[in-house]
């Protein structure tokens, strides 16, 4: 085992499979540490990728040449694509994954990169050399030394379990210790730090599902993929099932809520809004008279399953009696009992926008320490730490993904600008450029980045440069193909919309509401005579493209407006509490967060524009002040 590496990374889930992955393809000597080389890619909560805005970062994942989509494209049971009734810019697509088999396919993805090592063992401390981190001290004495380290360590820093009024069990999760002394490290040095908590729901034995009285929920879209880049085989679906909560289960949640670790004092640590217990949907949502849940297969070789809406911290003797109250699940066994869990993270405010930390260069922070929740958001966040670790470590330019570019990019933002106190969740309606950050363009938004920031193989760049070429050729022919009326004007006609009289560009008949471009090009037949390798993908693009032209170049106008002002630098020791042009918030509030351009800075909260124009205006004097005391020193 060699003792040098160029990126370490700490952790072995979904930020640091990506992270080690990334760092990886760009060419640095990286070395993955986690306490369980079992446990790698381990889906700890639910066996699912992908969701709203979650499934848009998955396909971004895979565009810069992750492997998220990959795996999961081969251990899924369940595709659905979530939002089709509403516009584009919210299409969702989703996986039921077979929680065996999702580990294991991302374990031989990572197998892949010669220049990647692995070493099972729990990190104790940071090697530091002055203020930069230099590499990491495993317990038990091996010294492991590298230019960059990305620490991905979940729910792992001082993780402590709770389930009733039991004592609490120190643990990262179920089965696995906790990291005690490393994340002691950290607090030492410096950073700030806090306590999220999250929980699951207890899991159910299949075979004890009365299945007759819930309502089915089969897969869709048999042959739709996440990845690109690869076509294996798709395993068989699996249904999932719907039941729901009544008053029988409020009654038991109201009698016990004090036994609840969350509602009887045992957990400080504030839980995830958008993902909430069912103690908390009871206590805050008194008026609704039910609540959906979710019967999701765990995999194909099990009949095990996992309750999705049900995550609480009571005691497992009441979970039993609050499952005996739902309808089908009368006569369930619990296989495992859900759990709350409680742990330290990093208010990201302390990080660059590469995800460095300010406070210790060198030292890459992804994942739930950094406030997240969610498999999707700690993959975005462990590609784009991986590959900046690596990039910093060879010596080039950083890899910074913009607000317009990808939700990647909204997630990091919105967490280096504006923090968070409560476990981030990443939703459509974060993002003001979500008509352009589609799940179906994420190749040509940010293939090409990628490409330049060398994640990509040769067969990937070689697919790549296909795909757009497919694109281009594709949009080409839909703007110079007319069709005629015999052809087209039954489709038209179908879709409740006026025939044409005269030869028309399929382009122009687009932009008319509900007319396919499936069904144009069946009529015209162009997929026989203009054979395209990526044709479907690539009309699908050209589709939304062309219907929402106008609104696209609007967000495109605003978008440019924003990345004039990220052109505008702000220096790392600019005096905040001493511009008195500011208004007393933003100057708190910049000097905490300190930006690093001046886009950065109209994102944080309580930055006015006239702030914002002022500070402007103090950084172009001191430019100024600067470069005449220059003059003054150079004659």
């Amino acid at each position: 085992m060699s003792q040098r590496y160029d990126v370490i990374v700490v952790g072995g889930g979904h930020a640091g499979v990506e992270a080690a992955s990334a760092a990886a393809r760009v060419g640095a000597s990286t070395l993955l540490v986690t306490p369980n080389l079992e446990g790698i890619g381990q889906m700890s909560c639910n066996p699912a990728i992908g969701g709203v805005a979650k499934g848009t970062v998955v396909r971004e994942v895979d565009a810069l040449g992750g492997i998220m989509a990959q795996a999961t494209d081969r251990s899924r049971i369940q595709f659905r694509m979530l939002n089709r009734s509403k516009g584009p810019a919210v299409w969702a697509p989703r996986a039921q994954c077979d929680r065996g088999l999702y580990p294991r396919a991302a374990r031989a993805l990572l197998e892949d990169h010669p220049s990647l090592h692995f070493v099972q063992g729990m990190v104790g401390a940071f090697l530091l050399d002055g203020g930069r981190v230099a590499g990491v001290r495993i317990e038990g004495g091996a010294e492991l030394r590298a230019r960059c380290v990305v620490l991905t360590a979940g729910t792992f820093l001082r993780g402590r379990i709770h389930m009733g009024h039991a004592p609490a069990v120190p643990a990262g999760r179920a089965g696995d210790p906790p990291s005690v002394r490393l994340a002691e490290q950290l607090e030492a040095l410096g950073l700030e730090v806090a306590r999220f908590k999250t929980g699951t729901p207890p899991r159910i034995d299949g075979r004890s599902v009365d299945l007759s009285r819930l309502e089915e929920q089969p897969g869709e879209s048999p042959d739709y993929r996440l990845s690109v880049w690869a076509r294996e085989p798709l395993l068989p679906q699996l249904p999932c099932w719907i039941t729901w909560t009544g008053e029988p289960l409020r009654d038991i949640v109201d009698r016990h809520l004090g036994d609840s670790a969350l509602y009887g004092g045992e957990i400080s640590g504030r839980g995830p809004r958008y993902c909430p217990s069912i103690e908390d949907k009871i206590v805050k949502f008194p008026d609704a008279a039910r609540h959906q849940l979710f019967l999701e297969p765990e995999g194909l070789a099990t009949r095990e399953m996992y309750v999705n809406g049900l995550s609480t911290s009571l005691p497992a003797d009441v979970q039993l009696r609050m499952l005996h109250s739902i309808p089908g699940l009368e006569e369930v066994r619990m296989t495992k009992p859900g759990y709350a869990i409680e742990y330290d993270y990093y208010p990201p405010h302390q990080l660059r926008p590469t995800l460095e930390s300010k406070a210790l260069e060198g030292l890459f922070l992804a994942g739930q320490v950094n406030g997240t929740t969610g498999y999707e958001e700690a993959a975005g966040q462990g590609v784009l730490a991986g590959a900046n670790a690596a990039l910093d470590a060879l010596g080039r330019d950083p890899l910074i993904l913009e607000r317009d570019q990808a939700f990647i990019g909204v997630l990091v933002d919105d967490l280096v600008t504006r923090g968070t106190d409560e476990p981030y969740r990443l939703f459509t309606s974060r993002a003001e450029f979500r008509l352009t950050l589609r799940q179906d363009n994420a190749l040509a938004r940010l293939g090409p980045v990628a490409e330049r920031a060398g994640l990509l193989t040769t067969e990937q760049r070689e697919l790549l440069h296909r795909r757009l070429d497919a694109g281009a050729r594709v949009h080409a022919w839909l703007g110079s193909t007319n069709a005629t009326p015999a052809q087209v004007n039954g489709v038209l006609e179908a879709a409740g919309q006026a025939p044409i009289r005269e030869p028309t560009r399929l382009s122009q008949l687009l932009r008319r509401p509900g007319i396919s471009a499936g069904a144009l090009v069946a009529a015209v037949g162009g997929e026989r005579t203009d054979p395209v390798e990526g044709f479907d993908e690539a009309l699908a693009a050209a589709e939304m493209e062309l219907r929402y032209e106008g609104y696209l170049l609007r967000e495109r106008e605003r978008a440019e407006s924003l990345r004039r002002q990220a052109e505008f630098p702000l220096p790392d020791d600019l005096p905040y509490p001493a511009l008195e042009s500011l208004s007393f918030e933003a100057r708190q509030k910049l000097d905490r967060i300190r930006p690093a351009t001046l886009a950065q800075a109209g994102r944080v909260p309580g930055v006015s524009p006239s702030d914002l124009q002022n500070l402007m205006m103090e950084v172009k004097k001191r430019r100024a002040t600067e470069s005449a005391s220059l003059g003054a020193e150079s004659t």
